[in-house]
């Protein structure tokens, strides 16, 4: 039944035949031929574009073997943008009769559980996306060139004596190398560690001037807390001079001045006195 829905939307659309060859890997009849139990949860569908990109990955990959990875998404990516819109219905069709199935079998899979397994469910989606929110703005970092943190003096250490460290595993290697530095002697260590030191300052520098570049573009939530008072004093092109920051408590007392709803006059002239003077 859901094979013949299917086969019936895509045939409604232009350039559905071929499509719908390209497209036979991703079948809709799993999603309700599969024993849906609470051991066995159903999977999310791929989106349209992720339908596409699975679809295209094997015939890009033929026709470049010598480029990366990361070269072919590109191509998928231009490849999915210049699709034509009659293309891309089939397959938002398709991915839209799987997301369907899902949330069917979803409510069953759900109408199994007790109550605490809902809750435990409830906090893996909620691990999840956290996850995916962090993958995401470190990638979006990466992007906008964020200096990277400083390495300490046994990072240092690592890095120059991993090749040749004892062990096969990468476990095994981290494992010796953390033993070889706890045995080096003091003197031995100042030396990583100095470098560790210079490595900070070299963070810093970087950091303030990428920090710098951030206000300058309108991104001023990637500023560190301890670092945005900053941008306050900052001078943005054709914009007037901003004041002088204002210390903590004084913002403090301001905030107590609008939250209080003394009936006293005498009170809120106290506290404006108060503010005044400092």
């Amino acid at each position: 039944m859901a094979g013949a829905l299917l086969g019936r939307a895509l045939a409604a659309l232009p350039s559905a035949r071929h499509v719908l060859r390209s497209c036979t890997s991703y079948s809709v009849e799993k999603w309700f031929s599969k024993q849906v139990s609470s051991d066995n949860p159903p999977k999310r569908p791929l989106s349209a574009y992720f339908r596409f990109v699975k679809d295209q990955q094997p015939i890009f990959r033929k026709q470049n073997p010598e480029i990366s990875v990361l070269e072919i998404a590109k191509k998928i990516g231009y490849a999915w943008k210049e699709l034509p819109v009659s293309e891309k219905q089939t397959y938002e069709a398709a991915a839209k009769i799987e997301r369907q199935a899902y949330k069917e079998e979803l409510a069953i899979y759900k109408a199994q559980l007790s109550p605490a397994q809902l809750l435990a469910l409830k906090e893996e989606r909620r691990q999840k996306l956290a996850k995916r929110k962090a993958m995401k703005k470190k990638r979006e970092l990466t992007v906008l060139g964020k200096p990277k943190r400083p390495r300490t003096g046994f990072n240092i250490f690592m890095s120059e004596h991993f090749q040749e460290a004892k062990g096969i595993s990468v476990q095994a290697k981290l494992k010796n190398l953390y033993e070889e530095w706890q045995n080096l002697s003091s003197s031995q260590k100042q030396t990583y560690q100095q470098l560790a030191e210079d490595d900070k300052i070299r963070y810093e520098n970087e950091m303030k001037s990428w920090e710098e570049q951030m206000v300058d573009v309108g991104r001023e939530d990637l500023i560190r807390y301890k670092n945005k008072t900053f941008q306050k004093s900052r001078v943005a092109p054709g914009k007037k001079t901003v004041g002088k920051v204002v210390s903590k408590e004084r913002a403090k007392t301001i905030k107590k001045i609008q939250r209080t709803k003394a009936s006293s006059p005498e009170i809120m002239a106290k506290l404006k006195t108060k503010s005044s003077e400092e």
